[in-house]
């Protein structure tokens, strides 16, 4: 995954983030999309509205960057 301090994250638009109101979970790239799937029942602090809201953000991320996601829901992660 690509880093980044403070500084980077501080200037990126909410637009950028799955929780852009929080600013949690950056979807700025492939490996960071990949991240916020795999963190994304980590997230405390948001509605399950926020989560639909924030599933659909990634998702879209993800196609944008050619990231496969199995998943059609949020309530799907972490299911086998």
């Amino acid at each position: 995954m690509s880093a980044f301090g403070q500084d980077e994250r501080d200037n990126l638009a909410n637009r950028e983030f799955a929780f852009p109101r929080q600013r949690k979970e950056p979807i700025e790239d492939a490996d960071h999309v990949r991240a916020a799937i795999a963190r994304f029942n980590q997230v405390k602090g948001v509605t399950d509205d926020e989560r639909d809201a924030a599933w659909k953000r990634i998702k879209a991320a993800a196609e944008k960057f050619g990231v496969e996601v199995s998943e059609t829901s949020w309530r799907e992660i972490g299911r086998n």
